[in-house]
């Protein structure tokens, strides 16, 4: 379940005894108080099992989370137990913070996942109470209360938790660009040192003041987010992690000239080999688990055109957009963006004309209504 409102979505029920229960978001801090006169620039979305009988929480937990990862019991654990659940996202132009409270599970993001997904954030999050193992190309990564994990979530990883509450941020892959290969060498890391002491406090802050940010306020927050985590993964991670970090390292190197070059009429294999200095089976194996690199160019082309058709102070004609995005004829172009997010490109123009804003909803997801994978489209 997921609403606008700006009401508890867990009044008047009770979380474990052991689960710290505070009322999301944070009340404004005192010096915030008096900005009456400044509106707001965040809404938060919310999503809840409380209000569902118990029975059905965790299908719906499962559906929310299934664009990111596949969520599973623990051992012992039925569905009719109930599961206890919630989650206030916002979003800070490209950047999403979630805000979650977790009863026990387990997830998983695989192979198959990433070939179907156009997610590739990288994800920093910072666990308020409950404890948290991630296992990524065998090696894994335990958190606790007041630690901060990194992970690219353009590569499989899978884990537990027990009960939990974090705060969660989420940064598209394009935003940080530039550094990919560093931040790609501290995959599935706990973040430490005074650096990362800094992040936490910044993410504290931050969020406390959620409610009352204004627009004026949201680049800069942006610009301040990214910087930490580069220098964060910078400071916590060893500059020799063998083939892995290489061919990692390669990837990135892919990632970041098919975004560089993403409406360029000559972005091909043959000219992505010469570029890269790689064959083309060397090409065709580092994006096997994307679903294959002109997938990967594709599903990267469609989420440009979505946030081009939603800016609103974007008037181009739908075709010059689909022209950039690769489409010569605009009923292959309306075809595959409809398959893509369930909404037609003059569907989503119209809703943004109207403000009311558009939710795509991915193919395995559509019938569920929003889940975390519209929450991240959207933030792009």
């Amino acid at each position: 379940m997921v609403t606008g409102s700006g009401d508890d979505p867990t009044a008047g029920k009770e979380w474990p005894a052991h689960l710290e229960r505070r009322r999301w978001p944070r009340e404004p801090s005192p010096q915030k108080e008096h900005r009456v006169d400044v509106a707001p620039a965040l809404v938060p979305l919310r999503f809840s099992t409380h209000d569902l009988p118990p029975k059905e929480q965790f299908r719906s937990w499962r559906s929310h989370m299934a664009p990111l990862v596949d969520v599973h019991l623990p051992d012992g654990k039925s569905e009719g137990d109930g599961f206890l659940a919630e989650q206030t996202g916002w979003h800070l132009g490209e950047i999403l913070i979630v805000q979650q409270r977790a009863q026990a599970c387990s997830y998983i993001r695989d192979q198959a996942m990433l070939r179907s997904s156009p997610i590739d954030h990288w994800n920093v999050g910072v666990l308020r109470s409950g404890r948290a193992w991630t296992e990524a190309n065998r090696h894994v990564t335990a958190t606790g209360p007041g630690e901060v994990f990194f992970r690219s979530l353009g590569y499989p990883y899978r884990g537990r938790m027990t009960d939990s509450a974090a705060v969660l941020v989420f940064l598209p892959y394009e935003l940080l660009t530039r550094d990919a290969g560093l931040l790609q060498n501290a995959n599935n890391i706990a973040l430490s040192g005074s650096l990362a002491e800094l992040l936490v406090s910044y993410i504290n802050g931050l969020e406390a003041n959620l409610g009352n940010l204004t627009v004026e306020e949201v680049p800069r927050i942006i610009r301040t987010i990214g910087d930490m985590v580069v220098a964060c993964a910078a400071s916590s991670t060893s500059l020799d992690r063998g083939q892995e970090q290489t061919n990692m390292g390669l990837m990135e190197r892919a990632h970041r000239y098919i975004h560089l070059n993403l409406h360029s009429d000559s972005l091909t294999p043959d000219v992505m080999c010469r570029a890269l200095g790689i064959s083309r089976t060397r090409l065709y194996q580092l994006f096997e688990t994307s679903g294959g690199v002109f997938n990967y160019i594709r599903k990267h082309r469609l989420l440009q055109a979505y946030a081009d058709l939603t800016n609103p102070t974007d008037n181009r004609p739908i075709s010059e957009i689909a022209e950039a995005a690769g489409f010569d004829v605009a009923a292959n172009f309306t075809r595959a963006f409809s398959h893509e997010f369930g909404l037609s490109p003059r569907e989503v123009r119209k809703t943004i004309a109207t403000e009311r804003p558009a939710i795509p909803a991915t193919r395995s997801t559509r019938r569920f209504g929003t889940t975390i994978g519209d929450w991240l489209t959207l933030a792009r």
